[in-house]
């Protein structure tokens, strides 16, 4: 662990009983003790360990030693973040070894299924990391803010989350799910700047404004979210935005965490290495 982290990002950034949302200071670097100038520094070092990692599970995978993988849940509001996380940390690593679903509003077809199906078809086979730029969580988020269902069904989700994701574990699945919060002000920010450039034009979206009136409801439909479905086996990791330097280093750090939690080695060759090397002296 580099010398500026003075609390190990797993620990510090878990989510406990009795965290508040509305206490989240967005504009923090919990645990990292450098600025931005450190930061950039730690994660270039810490970049290659996490693509290192990570083509080592696909490694394992493709060679049918090992089918275990990692998904890699990224929930926030609009500019918290998670693309940048897709692009600068993420796609760090070798591209056939992941995988990667943006959940937007469902299909025809997608409703005509029950909620998790989407969901599982997104998820990650054996030796990939799979990543979802919203997920599962936006049917107790967007849905209940908007009363797109009666409380009486959503309620009952976070017990079949809950359950989907012991069975996802249980499967050799390691789950790490990452809450972005960004402050209103700094969503305000960025949405300016989406405005002011032609090449951010993209990513604007009206409704984002009409999002924005809503916070406290979401601040409220988060809490549920972290309260009820944070567990042992799947904790939700609760990560400050307004610094883009410092969420893109404490999701690597997650990320290589996890990835070391599955103590890998190489898949040792299958093939006699001293022969295949005189072979390949003599051609």
């Amino acid at each position: 662990m580099a010398a500026t982290w003075s609390h190990e990002p797993h620990k510090v950034l878990k989510f406990r009983p009795g965290d508040r949302v509305a206490d989240i200071d967005t504009d923090s670097s919990p645990g990292f003790s450098g600025d931005r100038a450190d930061a950039e520094t730690v994660l270039a070092e810490r970049t290659e360990r996490y693509a290192e990692l990570q083509e080592m599970l696909y490694a394992n995978g493709k060679s049918g030693r090992d089918q275990r993988s990692v998904l890699l849940v990224l929930q926030g509001m609009d500019t918290a973040g998670k693309g940048g996380i897709v692009k600068h940390v993420v796609g760090a690593g070798n591209p056939m070894g992941l995988r990667y679903t943006g959940f937007g509003v469902p299909t025809e077809e997608e409703r005509s299924h029950h909620y998790l199906w989407r969901i599982r078809k997104a998820l990650p086979p054996g030796g990939h990391i799979g990543v979802f730029d919203r997920s599962h969580y936006e049917e107790v988020l967007v849905v209940r803010v908007h009363n797109l269902v009666p409380p009486d069904v959503w309620e009952q989700r976070y017990d079949e989350i809950n359950a989907f994701e012991r069975e996802l574990v249980d499967a050799g699945t390691t789950v790490v799910k990452v809450a972005m919060f960004v402050s209103l002000d700094e969503q305000k920010r960025r949405l300016a700047e989406r405005l002011e450039r032609p090449d951010k034009y993209w990513k604007y979206n009206p409704g984002d404004i009409d999002e924005r009136k809503l916070w406290p409801a979401y601040q409220e439909a988060y809490q549920a979210v972290l309260d009820r479905t944070s567990t042992d086996y799947a904790p939700w990791f609760v990560v400050p935005c307004d610094k883009k330097w410092y969420n893109r280093l404490a999701v690597t750090e997650l990320l290589i965490w996890a990835l070391k939690g599955l103590e890998m080695t190489w898949p040792p060759a299958d093939f006699d290495v001293q022969a295949e090397q005189k072979k390949l002296a003599a051609s």
